[in-house]
């Protein structure tokens, strides 16, 4: 019989777990400091059953950093294939605003596994075009 371990996680808060495989990908450790924490935002209001609803303005508060750098931010998690958008923002004065849908694509969505576009993207030389 297995013997069970007590690991000592956060039980009340709950707790963020970001693979290996992921932090250790040339995906990941091409981004910068801002991007990263990004990702940390964005697994922070992660569920299976619905997407992650966050903007640049949230981003840019919580980082902190400007709007742009947090758009910059977005931009590059898109391009490296962590998240993909899967409903776009809306701004109207009478029904109000919403932020984009993001899905995170290291995790699970509507009971289907991960995706992980992020393991196919590679380091581009912008020169040559060598990939």
């Amino acid at each position: 019989m297995a013997k069970k371990h007590n690991l000592p996680f956060d039980k009340v808060g709950g707790t963020l777990v970001l693979n290996r495989r992921l932090l250790t990908s040339n995906a990941f450790t091409e981004l910068k400091p801002t991007d990263k924490v990004l990702i940390t935002l964005l697994q922070l209001h992660w569920r299976n059953d619905k997407p992650v609803s966050y903007g640049v303005r949230e981003a840019a508060k919580k980082i902190p950093c400007s709007i742009n750098t947090a758009g910059k931010s977005f931009s590059k998690l898109q391009e490296h294939g962590f998240i993909e958008c899967v409903e776009q923002s809306q701004f109207s004065s009478r029904l109000g605003s919403r932020a984009r849908d993001w899905r995170l694509t290291w995790l699970p969505y509507l009971d289907q596994p991960p995706t992980n576009e992020w393991e196919q993207w590679r380091i581009t030389n912008s020169v040559n075009g060598i990939k």
